[in-house]
């Protein structure tokens, strides 16, 4: 058993930074459900500018930010698009339906993540009283299903301009958006500037412990305001989560680039372990998907064959198995990792 676990079955495992530990036990404080938590309000502020928004809200994770931006943007009966891989649609219950009352319309995902231009045309709905009516368009940026893959500023464009031709708005459900600004080498503002909205994760690769942010325009982040209180989300002296937030998009944005190289190393590595199939080039952020060839052995196996030597994965599939790097996870981690897979493959 290795001493030091190599954990990389999500970026949400990271811990804390020092520096997160010490602003957190430090935040000044209010009530922010009276729009008095100062630190609250900082956040906000330098996370519409890093965005290009107007104004911001601070909310307790990416799924509330866009179950919020759904109950915004459309009205109970109404439609959105998406992709059928995407996370609001694979993994957040059903809410949309469930809480919003808004039905989802999948449009098939392109392996780089994005939806085809004709695609999203061909699913707004006519007006037509047997049809709900098409308010929102939906990407994620970057696509986790789809490999960790960043979508450009031209292509968010081309979709903006589709659904401003129509009427409709456009969300972007920006997890891990400043991994794709990283990648492309473009501002998170340059990804976000056509969209009426945009959400992202301080708890993935930023590292912060909790939380996300919902930007958009000050009318928009009103109304998200209020969406937020009724889904219970009034999280009163949140200026100690806030803090760290501060921290992470002053200190761990710029260290992105050092994860993507490391899911790169990787992919590489994997790639040359007999039994298991992917293309590195694929690899593009800090996600890493591979599969499982052998027939006698399947992806849940080999995940927990790794845990036993202290290496953690996640297993998305009967045979595909997912990794991604953040800042808890060194080259030596990679290599070590490497090594383990070797063995157990063999």
């Amino acid at each position: 058993m290795n001493t030091k676990i190599v954990e990389l079955r999500s970026d949400t495992l990271t811990q804390p930074t020092s520096a997160m530990r010490n602003a957190m036990a430090n935040a000044v404080v209010g009530d922010d459900v009276f729009g008095e938590d100062p630190t609250v309000i900082a956040l906000e502020q330098m996370s519409a500018r890093r965005t290009g928004k107007e104004a911001a809200l601070f909310v307790s994770s990416g799924a509330m930010a866009n179950l919020i931006s759904l109950m915004v943007h459309c009205g109970r009966g109404d439609e959105m698009i998406l992709g059928h891989l995407a996370h609001s649609f694979y993994y957040e219950q059903g809410g949309s339906a469930a809480i919003a009352a808004v039905h989802p319309r999948t449009v098939f995902n392109q392996p780089d993540g994005t939806l085809e231009i004709g695609d999203i045309e061909a699913a707004i709905r006519s007006d037509n009283i047997h049809f709900p009516r098409t308010r929102l368009i939906c990407l994620e940026n970057t696509h986790n299903l789809c490999g960790g893959a960043p979508l450009t500023p031209s292509y968010t464009a081309a979709v903006a301009a589709v659904a401003k031709g129509h009427g409709i708005c456009l969300h972007i459900d920006g997890a891990r958006l400043f991994n794709a600004a990283t990648a492309l080498g473009v501002t998170a503002a340059d990804l976000a500037a056509d969209a009426d909205s945009v959400s992202f994760c301080l708890s993935k690769g930023l590292a912060a412990p909790v939380g996300s942010v919902l930007c958009g325009s000050q009318d928009f982040i009103q109304a998200a305001r209020r969406a937020r209180k009724v889904l219970g989300g009034g999280m009163r002296q949140a200026g100690v989560l806030a803090a760290a937030g501060i921290v992470a998009l002053e200190q761990m944005v710029d260290r992105l680039s050092d994860d993507h190289e490391n899911a790169r190393f990787l992919a590489d590595g994997l790639a040359a372990i007999s039994g298991l199939l992917l293309d590195p080039k694929c690899v593009k952020t800090n996600i890493v998907y591979f599969d499982m060839v052998q027939a006698d052995l399947t992806a849940a196996d080999l995940v927990s064959r790794l845990g036993k030597e202290g290496v953690r994965m996640l297993a998305s599939g009967p045979q595909r198995i997912r990794a991604v790097t953040h800042c808890d996870v060194s080259r030596q981690d990679i290599e070590t990792a490497l090594s383990v897979i070797a063995k157990v493959m063999h």
